[in-house]
């Protein structure tokens, strides 16, 4: 039934192209007399190539699926996903010897490693470890790579339970060029030995874990983590007054009660981001660029080479942008180029229609061209456009710390819309960003704490590593041309509620030493 609906859609979106287009041409026929024999021509090809291109894609993602969807989401060896990874990275991807299936590949899928697991430990001795663990400062490999330098790059991670989308992240940044100079920070919200080890096995580059310390894995039966006394998400607060439970006075700007698995990723955000600039020996005297990236995000070959070169033109072209940004959201954006705008305006309207009929797909079937891989833009930043893959300094975060009351207030659970907030409302002026056109950073995690259901996010990984391939030769462009977006109308947002609770707001103030 999905299938014929997504064929229908596709169809009514190729029409509703084509008769835009038609309607384009007609103008230009009055203009300059084109006959009408020209005009059905044109009209024949349009059809015809929007035909074959969703056919030809509809027919690659039913193969890719068909590849992967094995009953069981685990690849031999001989697989034709492991054979999109180099034979050294293999390990990544290979389940330890100990494990159930020593010779399969892990992908996400598998209902062994959907979400990881934690040894059986109590919290008070997970808690335990991790203030050894946050004590210790450990930085493996040291002794290989050498101590980091000025001109090195420190990549942070933030880590939740998802070892299927790790697995693929460290593969993804294993291959990356310059990777030996980096510092990797994985930055963790719940303690788990398996995803531990996989750590422990990187050979590449440096590595260093550190652990978020107020995790509902934690505090399983007290704030942060959810209490017995703590108020229903839905009651109402007449009713959740009556019953005195523990946060009653403090609903959301929406009427609902907090929810300890959201409000962790903000509080996890501005923890990891100031233990990373304060309190870490071995950043205390660096002064570059610290890229942030997630568990889920997968990077192209060249992006520490991008993000130098985009550090270089930035500069000079923009040296008051506060942040650089490498990723881009798949849906949203078509890595290989553009189309003319009114053919994409008439797609994007047609997408949201179908939306909620289709599986997850890949941005706009338009032909490859890849004509925006030197480009880069300066622009507003904007929180839903540019939260992936972002780039910032000491002194932008120095800035985010005065601003503390603004972010720690802002009654939105998500950390991004609250950089927002401190954007719009705390600053003296808006932040600006530096970033691709063609992004380097690539979300393939479609499950995360909204998703209750499994997504096609083997296909997705399939096609990100095939298209990095396919346009291999764009990659390492001697430079940058820069352009300008338009300056938009100061939007102040209202947030997405969730974050009512003067707990939270509490907390979040003395992460960074700041008095509620």
């Amino acid at each position: 039934m999905v299938d014929k609906v997504t064929e229908i859609v596709n169809f009514v979106m190729a029409i509703d192209v084509v008769r835009t287009l038609r309607q384009k041409i007609i103008a230009v026929r009055r203009k300059l007399g084109i006959g009408v024999c020209l005009r059905t021509v044109v009209l024949i090809f349009c059809l015809t190539f929007f035909w074959v291109q969703m056919h030809m894609s509809d027919v690659a993602d039913n193969e890719t699926i068909q590849i992967l969807a094995k009953p069981d989401g685990l690849l031999d060896a001989n697989d034709s996903m492991l054979q999109l990874v180099p034979q050294h990275l293999h390990k990544y991807l290979v389940a330890l010897p100990q494990r159930d299936r020593p010779h399969q590949a892990i992908l996400p899928g598998n209902a062994s490693e959907h979400i990881a697991t934690a040894v059986s430990l109590n919290a008070s001795e997970i808690r335990r470890l991790i203030d050894q663990q946050n004590s210790k400062q450990v930085v493996l490999n040291e002794d290989v790579y050498g101590p980091l330098q000025n001109d090195s790059l420190i990549i942070v991670i933030q880590v939740h339970t998802r070892i299927m989308y790790l697995r693929h992240t460290i593969v993804s940044l294993a291959r990356a060029r310059g990777i030996e100079n980096a510092l990797l920070i994985f930055s963790h919200d719940h303690y788990d030995e398996q995803i531990n080890e996989l750590i422990q096995m990187i050979d590449f580059c440096k590595t260093m874990q550190i652990f978020y310390p107020y995790s509902i894995q934690t505090h399983p039966g007290s704030f942060p983590g959810e209490s017995p006394e703590d108020c229903p998400r839905d009651i109402a607060k007449s009713d959740a007054i009556k019953r005195k439970c523990i946060n009653a006075m403090h609903p959301d700007q929406y009427g609902h009660y907090r929810e300890a698995k959201f409000t962790q990723t903000k509080h996890h955000w501005w923890w990891k981001a100031n233990r990373v600039f304060n309190e870490l020996d071995v950043v205390s005297n660096y002064s570059g660029p610290i890229l942030f990236l997630e568990d889920d995000h997968y990077v192209a070959e060249d992006f520490i080479y991008m993000l130098k070169l985009m550090e270089k033109s930035c500069s000079v072209a923009c040296p008051q942008c506060s942040m650089l940004s490498l990723g881009t959201y798949l849906k949203t954006y078509n890595f290989y180029g553009e189309a003319k705008k009114d053919i994409l305006r008439v797609i994007r309207r047609q997408q949201i229609f179908a939306a909620e009929l289709t599986p997850p797909s890949w941005s706009f079937k338009i032909v490859p061209s890849f004509s925006h891989y030197d480009k880069a833009e300066i622009s507003q930043w904007i929180s839903s456009k540019h939260n992936m893959g972002m780039a910032y300094n000491r002194t932008v975060w120095k800035q985010f710390v005065d601003c503390a009351d603004t972010f720690c207030k802002y009654d939105d659970y998500n950390w991004d819309w609250s950089l927002q907030s401190v954007s719009n409302n705390c600053l003296s002026h808006e932040f600006k960003v530096f970033v691709l056109k063609a992004p380097r950073v690539f979300h393939i995690g479609e499950c995360g704490v909204h998703h209750k259901k499994s997504c096609f996010d083997m296909a997705l990984i399939a096609k990100v590593q095939k298209l990095l391939s396919s346009v291999y030769k764009y990659l390492f462009p001697e430079k940058l041309e820069v352009t300008y977006a338009p300056i938009k109308k100061k939007v102040l947002r209202k947030g997405n509620g969730g974050w009512g609770d003067v707990r939270d707001h509490e907390l979040c103030l003395r992460m960074v030493n700041r008095q509620w």
